[in-house]
């Protein structure tokens, strides 16, 4: 007779089932019905679990909701650690043309505008709850990215790394703004088009900075 499983083994692998099933059941539901379309009660009779088994693993709906969009903006991370280093050297420039690249080549509109629909409110008004959950999702995009440049490149400075990382990751959540009121978060060519220009812009502010004196004449005149 084969040795039975450890009980903390068990327990762990208990918990790990029913935090997958949490978030599998929160996916299905958000596409369906999106943030404000399901109650605590249901996603826990979807995901087979009790109520008490949903708060023991999320504080709160919204962490749920953070949870399911970190796992869609992790799949971009997940291609962009796929793909070889692009940058030959180490120098803190060539990190941010390698950080730079990877956002451009990377399809972050498919997400972004699923992000959008399911994040809608019933009026369809910018919501600081919108804004607070994916503030949060980017946040983690920006600690995944940073460790990963930061295996790539051990021997670039980390706190600059790390500045860099956040300061374009950050900078998305802005973009999106600008994004969602030039296309109303569809996900077609011209949307597209906008976000790159969007980005392009992004990019060139944080190579060269922000305070020139041509770039402030040019926005007060």
């Amino acid at each position: 007779m084969p040795p039975s499983e450890p009980a903390v083994d068990r327990r762990a692998r208990i918990r790990e089932r029913h935090h997958r099933a949490i978030i599998d059941a929160a996916a299905s539901l958000l596409d369906a019905k999106g943030a404000d379309g399901f109650t605590v009660e249901e996603l826990a009779k979807r995901a087979e679990v009790s109520r008490r088994t949903v708060f023991n693993h999320f504080a709160s709906v919204d962490d749920i909701v953070i949870a399911v969009c970190i796992e869609v903006l992790g799949d971009v991370v997940e291609t962009f650690e796929s793909h070889p280093s692009t940058s030959a050297g180490t120098t803190q420039a060539s990190v941010f043309d390698e950080i730079a690249e990877a956002l451009r080549s990377t399809d972050l509109v498919t997400p972004i505008a699923y992000l959008t629909r399911i994040l809608r409110t019933p009026d369809d008004d910018p919501s600081q709850r919108r804004a607070v959950v994916l503030l949060r999702a980017f946040t983690e995009v920006s600690d995944r990215l940073s460790t990963e440049m930061l295996r790539r490149h051990p021997e670039a400075d980390e706190l600059t790394t790390r500045l860099l990382v956040s300061s374009l990751i950050g900078g998305l959540v802005v973009l999106h703004t600008h994004w969602l009121a030039a296309t109303g978060g569809s996900a077609d060519t011209a949307s597209r088009a906008v976000w790159d220009d969007l980005l392009d812009h992004l990019i060139l502010r944080t190579r060269d900075g922000y305070a020139s004196t041509a770039s402030l004449g040019a926005q007060t005149s």
